[in-house]
């Protein structure tokens, strides 16, 4: 862009770049990433119970799920029943302070559940949180909002 002074010079302006509205943009979408991931750390879908009380996940930490069809899987990927206990002593450096989240589909047998439960007990992993989703509260048919 070319500029003309009062005494009849040209002159070019120096186009410079404000990067401070890109950094902050790029800031906020880290921090949404941020709080966001840990909840989509699971790919699998389950249809997990439904409680009063849920805490929100803010640590990523492994994760085995149950689905439906009885499939297990340790942090998305397949694994056996019988090889789980094995592996999560591999994936555990210190056993004891290892915190493992549990989703099992509401339809799974309790048997099931209780297998899964044993086999990551066998690791020597005793801090386990099992995930729900919280309870819908609505009342259907309900009015007055």
């Amino acid at each position: 862009m070319a500029l003309t002074t009062n005494n009849g010079d040209t002159r070019t302006s120096l186009a410079e770049i404000n990067i401070t509205p890109l950094v902050d943009v790029v800031l906020v979408l880290l921090i949404i990433f941020m709080i966001t991931e840990p909840v989509l750390q699971s790919g699998i879908q389950v249809n997990v119970p439904e409680t009063r009380t849920v805490h929100q996940i803010t640590q990523q930490h492994m994760m085995v799920t149950i689905d439906a069809d009885q499939n297990i899987y340790l942090n998305d990927k397949p694994i056996n029943i019988n090889g789980l206990t094995d592996t999560l002593r591999q994936h555990s450096p210190d056993p004891a302070h290892q915190v493992i989240f549990l989703a099992a589909d509401q339809t799974i047998p309790f048997g099931v559940f209780c297998k899964v439960m044993d086999a990551v007990k066998q690791a020597g992993i005793t801090n386990v949180s099992i995930v729900t989703r919280p309870l819908n509260t609505k009342k259907s048919g309900s009015s007055g909002e």
